[in-house]
């Protein structure tokens, strides 16, 4: 099968709509393979930030991106053989993966990597720019959305259950701000595009949001 044959569903949305838990969930459904595209750009910031490379050098943070030896095995996320999982999910670091992933330089240095994980039988993918960058192919396209408060609610749970402060006010004005970047930076902005199925997770479940996804898969995808 040429890649080009193998099918995506890409799934796009705002941080903490439940993009990653609900991907992770459809891939392993489908025995697909699972590309969690937001962690590259955490991984990036990380990566460089241990270099002592400022988030705003361009040319160097492109370099640390095609360079960076990165591995996803049995749930854990290797950076250069470490496993950095807790390091990449605070709060700081999504905060760097914004502002990294705003950069046009970085943002075409992890273009070729990203597309190298579709590969049989098929692959889901999540993140801000799957469905309209990365795979403007896709099988299947969907926009995860929930509101700001409802996302704030998961966010802050997540970090009290690794044993990181938060407070739910602050969670809310860091996810607006999150959002206003992603949706106004001149490079891939997040937004919904008319290709993309609209799921709104705000009073629905992970379990409810992927078994709607599965039945638009078995439509499109055939599985």
């Amino acid at each position: 099968m040429s890649q080009t044959a193998v099918p995506v569903i890409a799934i796009d949305g705002p941080t903490a709509s439940g993009k990653g838990t609900v991907a992770q969930r459809v891939a392993d459904s489908l025995g697909f393979h699972y590309l969690d595209s937001g962690s590259l750009y955490r991984l990036t910031a990380l990566a460089a930030l241990r270099q002592g490379i400022d988030l705003a050098n361009a040319p160097d943070l492109a370099r640390v991106a095609t360079n960076m030896q990165i591995d996803f095995q049995g749930g854990k996320t290797l950076l250069d053989g470490c496993d950095v999982g807790d390091e990449i999910r605070t709060e700081l670091a999504s905060q760097n993966a914004s502002l990294v992933a705003a950069l046009p330089m970085v943002r075409d240095a992890l273009l070729t990597l990203q597309r190298d994980f579709r590969v049989a039988p098929g692959l889901v993918a999540d993140g801000r720019d799957m469905g309209s960058v990365v795979f403007p192919d896709a099988t299947l396209k969907v926009y995860l959305t929930a509101t700001a408060e409802a996302r704030a609610v998961r966010r802050t749970k997540q970090l009290k259950e690794k044993g990181m402060s938060a407070i739910m006010d602050d969670v809310v004005k860091e996810l607006r701000a999150r959002d206003e970047r992603d949706m106004n930076r001149p490079v891939a902005p997040l937004k919904h595009y008319p290709d993309a199925y609209l799921i709104d997770t705000t009073e629905i479940s992970a379990d409810q949001a992927v078994k709607k996804i599965l039945g638009l898969a078995q439509k499109s995808v055939g599985s």
